[in-house]
This record gives structure tokens, sequence and C-alpha cells, in this order.
């Protein structure tokens, strides 16, 4: 699900990817619904692209969105209510290297859980991406 899910530089909030142009991209912005292309110039990331840096290895963005779901049950992080923001990220990632994420890229995880789940999408971990887990595992 994630892969479908873009962050564009320059751009506020997220976009899905709808169709793909001549050495473009038609997006549709989570937040309002408009349509809008994006092209070869911009700086365009897949969030399942992501990862969060930890002491061991890095753990895919989906995880860490998946634990921020299970901590809050589904619902909104209240920014505002959870004070120290490392702390309660470390919570949800206690493994999170704490000198190689910035306060501001935990920021920007929180407000991209929060943009999904206004817009419905909460399955953040594939049932595919998860089979194949758990064949390498075996």
């Amino acid at each position: 699900m994630l892969k479908q899910i873009l962050s564009i530089a320059g751009r506020p909030g997220l976009y899905k990817l709808v169709n793909q142009g001549k050495n473009m991209l038609i997006v549709e912005s989570l937040m309002t619904g408009k349509r809008t292309p994006a092209y070869a110039r911009d700086k365009v990331i897949s969030l399942g692209d992501i990862s969060i840096y930890t002491v061991d290895e890095d753990v895919p963005l989906a995880n860490v969105l998946q634990s921020i779901k299970d901590k809050n049950e589904g619902k909104k992080v209240d920014m505002d209510s959870i004070g120290d923001i490392r702390e309660y990220f470390a919570t949800v990632l206690p493994e999170f290297d704490d000198e190689r994420v910035h306060t501001s890229d935990i920021k920007k995880v929180f407000a991209w859980y929060n943009q999904l789940v206004d817009a419905g999408e909460d399955s953040f971990i594939d049932e595919e991406d998860e089979s194949e887990e758990n064949k390498n595992e075996a």
C-alpha cells in the first residue's frame, strides 16, 4: 500500500499515485483529493522506500507506522499532548538510532501517519510483503 503513497519535495502533504504519463506522474492529494502532475524534475519518493535508522538495521516505515497504529489503537497521534516527542517515539520504536534520527524526522513520521489515518489509509503492511517475509524467515 505504501508504494503508491508519495511525498513530493516542496509540496505539502502526501499524494497517491493515480497514473503515469510520459515524463510525469499523475498524483492525487490525500488532503484535498485534487489531481496534479508530478514531473521528472520533482523529487518524488515512495513511502514504501523509506526506512528509519535503528541501532541494528533499518526498519521499514511501514513497520513503524503499524507500531504507531497499534500503540494508538488506530487513532491519530495528538502531537500537542505527547510531551517529549523523542521519548514517545522510543515507545513506538525503542531501538531507533538517537543520533541519526532527528526530531524533525520524527515529527514528519507522525504527520504522515495522521494524514494517512485521515485519508482512511490504515493498512500499512501489505499482506503480500508479510508473506514474503515469512517465506524468507523459514
